[in-house]
């Protein structure tokens, strides 16, 4: 009995509300989406970036974390900066705390470097090279360059756009972890090449030899957060972050007479 009842009322609000809803329009509700919450972490201070007391210190990175910007994320400068960059500085200052080598340039053990030492051929490799992947980059260069640095790279490579082929198959061919350089040779060459690692033209035995001005980093961490496995597209961003006016003058540093001991 209660159940018939209670089927009977359920039958009768159903109609009820049936009949009040006839009289009333459907309106469209716009519901909001909800808001965005999410922040974008905070970026750190370069200049905050120090390495523990040694030997080498740390360079000053020359613009902010976010200059290089569409080319090279902030988050990818900052990362390589105040995390792979500083740990090769560390490493370095343990490995030659209390040897001969806290004596010397970076350059004198680069060049009389025991290969066999792979710490300090790493972090020695890994600090000289960082240093100078920094420095001849910079927000807003790019183009191409001109005077002397100009002349040689057309004397040795035909033209410009030759010698940006020979780099970009130099840092994409490079298989694994690495680096692609512009070098002057010994009899004062311009050439390209690649090395493996940390390795650098600076040290014994390398395919490349001579002085570097400059470097182009191919490590993935240098990258892969804003190009995945897209190297050649990171590659090819590069040439707009190239500071010219600084591999200039390390072009020139290496015409300057050696100074008298």
């Amino acid at each position: 009995m209660k159940k018939t009842q209670l089927f009977i009322s359920s039958l009768v609000l159903a109609f009820t509300l049936q009949s009040c809803n006839k009289d009333k329009k459907l309106e469209e509700v716009e519901v909001p989406l909800p808001t965005e919450t999410a922040e974008k972490a905070p970026m750190g201070n370069p200049e905050d970036v120090a390495a523990d007391p040694g030997a080498f210190k740390m360079m000053k990175l020359p613009y902010s974390y976010d200059a290089l910007e569409p080319h090279i994320d902030a988050k990818t400068v900052e990362i390589h900066y105040s995390k792979h960059h500083v740990g090769y500085v560390n490493n370095l200052n343990k490995a030659i705390a209390g040897t001969e080598l806290e004596k010397q340039t970076i350059e004198d053990i680069l060049k009389k470097l025991d290969l066999e030492n792979k710490t300090v051929r790493n972090n020695a490799g890994g600090y000289y090279n960082h240093n100078l992947y920094w420095e001849i980059m910079g927000p807003k260069k790019g183009g191409e360059p001109t005077g002397a640095l100009a002349e040689a790279i057309n004397k040795d490579f035909g033209s410009f756009e030759a010698f940006k082929t020979q780099l970009t198959e130099a840092a994409t061919k490079q298989f694994g972890s690495g680096w692609a350089w512009l070098v002057v040779d010994k009899t004062g060459k311009l050439v390209v090449g690649g090395t493996t690692n940390q390795d650098n033209p600076l040290m014994p035995n390398q395919s490349v030899s001579g002085t570097p001005i400059l470097g182009l980093d191919v490590w993935e961490h240098a990258y892969y957060l804003k190009y995945q496995n897209k190297r050649p597209d990171y590659i090819t961003a590069f040439f707009n972050l190239v500071n010219w006016d600084a591999v200039a003058k390390k072009f020139e540093a290496t015409k300057a007479p050696a100074p008298k001991v």
